[in-house]
């Protein structure tokens, strides 16, 4: 049986006509404890999207909820469970809810914050940046890790790439 949606550990921040729609794994305990998007002091998330120039500004993670004013949206592979990816349960990304989450709502760009996110969506090992497979016609894109334990990937190059193909007509 199902669970109903407000089991989710954060909510998807989803409609149609978003620009861009960012996907991670999981919910980090901290981010579980505070009910807001990728909010560990550690991690970059929030300070990419300034600096990147996705944002005006530099939101706090519990401003999460206005990243459709700059039409940005946020959800996770596993909806409910939280913790590092080594924690969680072997069957904790929902691909199909997230396939059809992404079919339904349209975004031009779905971007995993992860290579372990798309890979487990692509079911294939990925670079970095923009790829050949699409959901519908949504068009997908791989960054590197904003988490504190991924600071030995960490690059903002590839998330100001992002930026430019997002600001593309």
């Amino acid at each position: 049986m199902p669970r109903k949606a407000d089991s989710h550990i954060l909510p998807d921040v989803l409609q149609p006509g978003l620009a861009l729609v960012f996907c991670g794994t999981a919910a980090g305990k901290r981010s579980a404890a505070e009910r807001a998007y990728y909010a560990h002091p550690g991690n970059l998330f929030w300070r990419a999207l300034f600096e990147a120039g996705l944002t005006p500004r530099q939101l706090a993670p519990s401003e999460f909820p206005q990243l459709p004013e700059y039409g940005i949206g946020l959800t996770d592979l596993a909806k409910r469970h939280s913790g590092n990816d080594n924690e969680l349960p072997h069957d904790a990304f929902d691909v199909p809810a997230l396939i059809a989450k992404i079919e339904r709502h349209q975004p031009r760009l779905l971007a995993f914050t992860s290579k372990n996110a798309a890979r487990a969506v692509l079911g294939h090992a990925t670079s970095y940046g923009l790829q050949d497979e699409n959901i519908g016609n949504t068009r997908l894109f791989v960054l590197p890790s904003p988490s504190g334990q991924a600071r030995g990937h960490w690059d903002l190059t590839h998330w100001q790439m992002l930026a430019n193909y997002v600001r593309k007509p």
